[in-house]
């Protein structure tokens, strides 16, 4: 199974998903002008990955701000990780890093983590580590 690799633009995040790691990573600024076309093959890849998860699969969203359309799709990534679990019986954990004094961001985190049956941890961190 191919990873995915995507770097940041002003609009979209970067994406690192590495299949043989089990680690799933999504950081930056999520704005982008056709959120379906960017995160469709997020998805896509995620539908793949759980024919055959690893024994632990870690997703971390370090985002710095995002768009409404951007949040449905964040809920999906989160609800397929979800499924994988559930289904699978294996582990996985769920990192939301939120800059210290971003209220609305960890409330974010914590409205997700009343959403979906994994742990979402809440993580706080300066600024420059984002």
């Amino acid at each position: 199974m191919d990873n995915i690799h995507i770097k940041a633009t002003s609009k979209t995040p970067a994406v690192n998903f590495d299949y043989a790691k089990g680690l799933l990573e999504i950081s930056g600024r999520s704005i982008p002008e056709n959120s379906y076309q960017f995160y469709d093959q997020l998805l896509s890849w995620l539908d793949h990955y759980a024919t055959k998860p690893q024994e632990a699969t870690t997703l971390i969203f370090k985002l710095d701000y995002f768009n409404t359309a951007s949040s449905m799709y964040i809920l999906g990534i989160l609800k397929r990780v979800e499924k994988i679990h559930l289904e699978s019986k294996k582990e996985v954990k769920v990192q939301w890093f939120f800059e210290t004094d971003d209220e609305d961001m960890l409330q974010t985190g914590e409205d997700l983590r009343q959403v979906v049956s994994i742990p979402i941890e809440t993580i706080e961190v300066d600024a420059d580590e984002l």
